[in-house]
């Protein structure tokens, strides 16, 4: 098993626990800070390389019909990128927060992206045909809309932020229905023996809980115990 897969067991506080373990700092920055609409929870939670993109809605794009396909099929290249497996999609909707925000994430670029290898997609845009998706890609979005109203990309492979969080291509994400955390690939064999040291910490306390007569003299001794 290797440490992407290590990640996977765990939950994203847990992950944001073990980041603080390594940088304090991490404590004010890194992750999601909205509340968002989760589909497919039961995915979850998910890990994966992060490729970034922006996208518009709310008005049409200048260019022409075969230049938005060109476009797109530029869009798909990329996202083909071979980063290893499994892949996350963050993806930046640049209208304002009260536009239409024409959802890109559907069935047709859902299970696209699904056959590329992303197990996730964290976007503040929308989605829709939500009994449609398949049931094996978790996306965290802004909420869910009928139309796609003006879609368009705009960019791709740039650095973008979604609800608070600053993600580049080529960082790590780990997401479940709490929210998302990014950070650098390096670090993921780091976070891998911090979130197992965390988990084991608290082990004593959990345990206790789970037991009649937990005293407070108990929880104290335990407590202090804590490494």
């Amino acid at each position: 098993m290797d440490d992407i897969e290590v990640l996977q067991q765990f939950d994203t506080p847990t992950i944001c626990n073990a980041l603080e373990l390594i940088d304090s700092s991490r404590r004010d920055v890194g992750y999601t800070r909205s509340n968002m609409t989760v589909v497919n929870a039961a995915a979850g939670p998910v890990v994966g390389f992060a490729l970034t993109a922006t996208m518009r809605s709310e008005k049409p794009s200048e260019l022409s019909v075969s230049e938005l396909r060109q476009a797109r099929l530029d869009y798909y290249e990329y996202m083909y990128s071979e980063m290893g497996s499994p892949k996350i999609c963050v993806m930046h909707d640049m209208d304002d927060p009260d536009a239409m925000h024409g959802p890109f994430w559907g069935e047709f670029n859902t299970r696209i992206h699904r056959a590329m290898g992303f197990r996730g997609v964290v976007t503040d845009g929308c989605v829709r045909d939500v009994r449609k998706l398949p049931t094996d890609v978790m996306i965290l979005a802004r909420g869910l809309r009928p139309s796609h109203a003006n879609l368009h990309i705009v960019s791709y492979g740039e650095p973008v932020q979604v609800f608070g969080m600053d993600v580049s291509h080529g960082d790590v994400v780990h997401a479940d229905e709490h929210g998302a955390v990014a950070f650098p690939a390096k670090l993921v064999g780091e976070i891998a023996v911090k979130a197992t040291e965390f988990i084991a910490r608290e082990a004593p306390i959990m345990t206790a809980c789970n037991e009649d007569g937990l005293t407070l003299q108990e929880l104290r001794r335990l407590y202090l115990a804590r490494k």
